[in-house]
């Protein structure tokens, strides 16, 4: 299932035409829900629906709610309120104990696709954009506008123009992970990651590595020397990095490349003792690394096994990404 804005657009870009479309953004919530405002989900008549706004159990009746719209192509604004009896979200035993308010908008030509296909090469060119929505259950009127302070944060919110509210919210572009080394520790980091909705660049320039078919999830397979790609594009593009070649002479270049980059994580497998040889071979101290280097890598997640490697490195990628601190919700762990 693919949930990420990007990963949404994608889909409906591709049978832009071929169906009728309707957008539904979640413009409000209180109490307890699955997802919080500005969570997406577009829906085609085919059935076919992209994104979640519930845990499963509201798509079915979204997605009935959204047919009106195609009879009078207007927006149309639905509630489900868990915290009452009476309310369908109580009979259909949800749970959730909260309230959501869901903006469904008919996409097509006469309405500017929403400027959906906008929004869309904003994403792709890995620009912020601003997506101002209106809200209220006549004609759809929504634009987009480049967010040029890329550092500028606005959280989703209802706001008033003259008499008109909008819902407004800032969507960025899907996390760029680049991976360098492609080793068999590689498939598990870059599946994951791609199944995250992140975009993955793999880099190895070695013969016999980074082969299309072990990594068909890669967005990007570049089998160059690292030392030729301190003018690429990408490098100020990326999130995050991980080295992971297994070779000390590879990981050193790769280290020093990364300083230069935008990425705010850069992860080096290996035990700290290694690591002071990968140093000493880039000719580097600590002191002199631009950003944090998280080595050992990951959390302690347990495991040995590839696949566990691969999800603890991500998931202190992800933490790193989301200013998250990584630890247990409950606190479980902990007892």
């Amino acid at each position: 299932m693919a949930n990420r804005i990007s990963q949404l657009l994608s889909h409906w870009s591709e049978n832009r035409d071929k169906h009728l479309w309707v957008l539904a953004t979640i413009i409000q919530t209180d109490g307890s829900s699955y997802r919080k405002a500005g969570a997406m989900m577009l829906i085609n008549d085919m059935g076919q629906y992209f994104g979640l706004l519930s845990g499963g159990c509201l798509e079915s009746d979204i997605m009935r709610q959204a047919r009106r719209c195609w009879d009078n192509q207007q927006n149309r604004i639905i509630e489900y309120d868990m915290r009452e009896e009476e309310d369908l979200a109580w009979q259909l035993g949800i749970g959730c104990g909260g309230m959501v308010r869901i903006l469904l908008q008919p996409v097509n030509a006469d309405n500017d696709y929403l400027q959906l296909d906008v929004l869309n090469g904003c994403l792709e060119q890995r620009q912020k954009a601003e997506y101002h929505q209106q809200i209220d259950e006549g004609l759809p009127l929504n634009k987009v506008l480049e967010v040029i302070d890329k550092q500028q944060t606005l959280a989703a919110s209802i706001q008033v123009a003259g008499a008109v509210e909008f819902f407004v919210q800032q969507l960025s572009p899907a996390p760029l992970l680049a991976v360098f080394g492609a080793g068999v520790d590689a498939k598990p980091v870059v599946s994951i990651a791609a199944e995250l909705g992140w975009q993955v660049l793999l880099i190895d320039p070695r013969m016999g590595y980074a082969k299309t078919e072990f990594f068909t999830k890669a967005s990007q397979i570049i089998r160059q020397p690292f030392v030729e790609l301190q003018s690429a594009t990408w490098l100020q593009q990326i999130d995050a990095a991980l080295i992971l070649t297994h070779n000390i002479k590879l990981d050193a270049s790769a280290l020093t490349l990364v300083q230069s980059s935008s990425a705010k994580y850069v992860g080096l497998l290996g035990p700290t003792h290694r690591t002071d040889r990968v140093l000493d071979i880039a000719n580097l101290t600590r002191n002199d690394l631009t950003k944090p280097l998280a080595n050992p890598v990951g959390l302690r997640l347990g495991g040995e096994l590839p696949e566990s490697i691969a999800l603890s490195m991500l998931a202190e990628v992800h933490a790193a990404l989301e200013n998250a601190d990584g630890l247990s919700i409950s606190g479980v762990l902990n007892q």
